[in-house]
């Protein structure tokens, strides 16, 4: 790890115009992805601002019926709140479905939306990556690519954004409040925060330098029943090769979201409409346009198969109702 200083901001403004106003700054809460880039040196601050003091800590009501969720509240606290779970379980279960009890005890809901992707490639500093080093290429498109993406993806990367917090909220309509480095206060829809890697594949998201994450706010509850089906290589401690994240309401409409495909958390308004008419037809719509490799082809009848066991368990516990 290469040396680094280091400082406490003491306001959300303050942290923004602290990292913005110094090259190589950066900012630090639970630490849980940033600490183990910069062991490896793929990430190499020169100075860290921490975050930790600035009381974005607590989860409250908004006046639609909605939550607001400060940056700094830890994954496990996210996950146990009682709203979170009675009224967007979705958000629960995609939460629980990550990581260890000790990573979540640290991570914050923040730093969740902001963890880089775990392509092998971006991890070795021996091989190219566009994503470490823009402009030394992409190993994954020649190399072993089984884990990696084929959704908005390109010639440039073909990385999977690797959370499933994420998708959760996606399913969701959450929005992510920030704040810059003049003050000035800024409303991001989870759908348009993460971007695809057409061009600048080293940016995973629209924030600008010094940009920081305040809040994640929820919309009122969609009621229905909520379910994240999670399929990785192991029981435990995996990332997805894909997950779904779904509401489904009674008579069979709804919306779902799937990770472990793309750039980000992957949703289609048309193939939410396809829903009533089965796992086969929403799936198909929702991977139009899916550019795979010979190792990850497998994906796309992967995403069918997931969602076709969340249909089955919706209907289950409808029935059951």
């Amino acid at each position: 790890m290469r040396a680094f200083t280091y400082e406490r901001a003491q306001s959300p403004a303050a942290a923004a115009k602290a990292v913005q106003g110094r090259a190589g700054a950066k900012f630090i809460a639970g630490g849980t992805n940033l600490i183990d880039l910069m062991k490896i040196e793929v990430e190499t601050p020169t100075h860290l601002v921490d975050v930790n003091g600035l009381g974005l800590d607590k989860i409250e009501s908004v006046g639609d019926g909605g939550l607001r969720i400060g940056a700094l509240v830890s994954n496990t606290a996210l996950a146990a709140d009682v709203r979170v779970r009675r009224d967007y379980g979705v958000l629960t279960r995609a939460i629980v479905a990550g990581a260890s009890g000790q990573l979540r005890n640290k991570a914050t809901t923040g730093g969740n939306l902001l963890q880089r992707t775990r392509c092998p490639y971006f991890y070795d500093t021996n091989q190219p990556c566009n994503k470490r080093s823009p402009g030394s290429g992409c190993g994954g498109l020649e190399g072993y690519s089984r884990q990696l993406g084929i959704m908005g993806v390109s010639d440039q990367c073909i990385a999977t954004y690797p959370g499933d917090m994420a998708v959760a909220l996606r399913v969701l309509d959450a929005v992510v409040e920030t704040v810059k480095p003049d003050g000035q206060t800024r409303a991001i829809p989870i759908a348009d925060f993460h971007r695809t890697w057409d061009s600048a594949p080293e940016r995973d998201n629209v924030l600008d330098k010094g940009e920081l994450i305040t809040a994640v706010t929820l919309p009122k509850p969609l009621g229905g029943t909520h379910i994240y089906r999670k399929v990785r290589d192991r029981a435990s401690y995996a990332f997805a090769l894909v997950s779904v994240a779904a509401v489904i309401q009674p008579d069979g409409t709804g919306r779902f979201a799937v990770g472990g495909i793309g750039s980000k958390p992957w949703r289609s308004a048309e193939a939410d409409k396809q829903l009533p008419n089965g796992a086969a037809a929403a799936a198909r719509v929702l991977t139009q346009g899916a550019r795979t490799t010979e190792d990850n082809a497998f994906k796309v009848p992967l995403v069918e198969r997931t969602l076709a066991a969340v249909l089955a368990e919706a209907r289950g516990k409808g029935d059951a109702a």
